[in-house]
């Protein structure tokens, strides 16, 4: 059974690689930050405001997409995503100004925005159509986000290795989101439709009743709106975080070497990105509900032993490199589950819905790394580790409260 109707194929494709070229743009400023710290000499607070600079942009951005989506349409909000993208990537780290990069990566971050979301809401109109298939499509196109993740620093490891520039990089993607964007004009999005008007809810609305209920008009006014948000901010803080720190975990914990502190992250995106890949494939004859649930009580499982593993100490470091793993396959379908879930719910007003939860992603992209800081600089990195354990239980209540809403407000 096709993902996608035959007429929307070449839409899926041409976002599918800017979602893997997405990804890439994620993960490699972290990658280079060594040659950043040393070629620039940078400390680590102004590195963490260039960073933090990113993370305020994605934050923003989602949530400006979805008001503006309506007029704007597709093509016009994706083209403003790519232009944004080509242009940071292009002017980032061409010289050691901390001002001139923080601008260049918000613009990035900006850019990063606005395609999450349009990409976001054209595969929930691409799904809607594909009966059977619910969610997997989504799945699928959060899975090329992931391979982005991996290609991008194994290229980068690439660079460093053979003596070339390592911001040759930066261009290259730059290069290629700006072709990329050329594509945009000569895309069959017209076949997505627009994104109705959203209007505020009626006096006949208020007043009750099946046919004027205000789920289409005001979806703020609905519990899985809200959780939507909720969800997604605890599920990105957890899985940048495991992401972000696990080197330093394994390295200060376990007593691993730098080396294989690196290959942490590496293991970890690879349980997310086989989950990505896996499941909708393996699982497709199972609702998106429970995947939902049984992945998020493994990533509680996994990451609750880790922490705990870390107490232990340095005996346990071969069981760690598996939960790392298993942390990356707790993670992987989260994200593309709890959009489709409230892309359903609210299927008149999926812009504006999807936005915000993104929007909570983009809060928990800096939020937490800034939390566990604070966590692990006071009481130590194993507690930060125990913390995101329990972040990560907050996580799963929350996508059972968001099940339960969307189910609800559907009847």
């Amino acid at each position: 059974m096709p993902i996608v109707q035959k007429k929307f194929s070449l839409l899926y494709s041409a976002f599918f690689a800017i979602f893997a070229l997405f990804g890439t743009s994620i993960t490699i400023v972290g990658a280079t930050l060594p040659k950043i710290l040393a070629d620039f000499r940078w400390d680590y607070g102004t590195a963490g405001l260039v960073m933090a600079a990113g993370a305020i942009g994605y934050f923003l951005s989602t949530y400006m997409a979805g008001r503006v989506f309506g007029p704007l349409g597709p093509r016009v909000s994706i083209a403003i995503g790519l232009v944004l993208d080509t242009v940071g990537l292009a002017l980032f780290a061409a010289g050691p100004s901390p001002l001139l990069n923080l601008i260049m990566y918000f613009a990035v971050g900006l850019g990063q925005g606005f395609i999450e979301v349009t990409i976001n809401w054209s595969v929930l109109r691409m799904e809607s159509g594909a009966e059977g298939n619910a969610g997997r499509a989504m799945s699928l196109m959060h899975g090329s986000f992931a391979i982005g993740a991996v290609v991008g620093p194994f290229i980068l490891g690439w660079l460093i290795s053979a003596n070339l520039p390592w911001v040759a990089l930066y261009r290259g993607i730059a290069v290629l989101f700006g072709l990329l964007l050329v594509s945009v004009a000569i895309l069959p999005l017209g076949l997505l439709g627009r994104e109705a008007p959203i209007h505020g809810t009626s006096r006949e609305s208020r007043r009750g009743g099946s046919k004027n209920r205000a789920v289409p008009d005001a979806p703020s006014r609905h519990p899985a709106y809200w959780i939507g948000f909720v969800a997604l901010l605890l599920y990105v803080g957890v899985e940048l975080g495991i992401s972000n720190w696990s080197a330093e975990f394994f390295v200060s914990v376990f007593g691993a070497s730098a080396a294989t502190g690196s290959f942490m992250v590496s293991l970890f995106w690879t349980g997310l990105l086989a989950g990505r890949f896996g499941i909708p494939v393996l699982a497709r004859k199972v609702s998106q509900q429970k995947i939902l649930i049984a992945i998020s009580i493994l990533l509680v499982g996994s990451s609750s032993l880790l922490a705990l593993l870390g107490f232990l100490g340095p005996a346990f470091r071969v069981p760690g490199y598996i939960l790392v793993f298993f942390s990356g396959l707790g993670c992987s379908s989260i994200y593309p589950i709890v959009v489709s879930i409230v892309g359903e719910t609210f299927p008149k007003a999926q812009a504006k819905a999807v936005s915000f939860a993104s929007t909570g992603g983009g809060l928990g992209s800096f939020a937490f790394p800034y939390l566990m800081s604070v966590i692990a600089g006071g009481l130590g990195i194993r507690f930060g580790f125990a913390a995101y354990a329990v972040f990560a239980v907050a996580s799963l209540l929350a996508c059972r409260a968001l099940i339960a809403a969307s189910t609800r407000e559907r009847a």
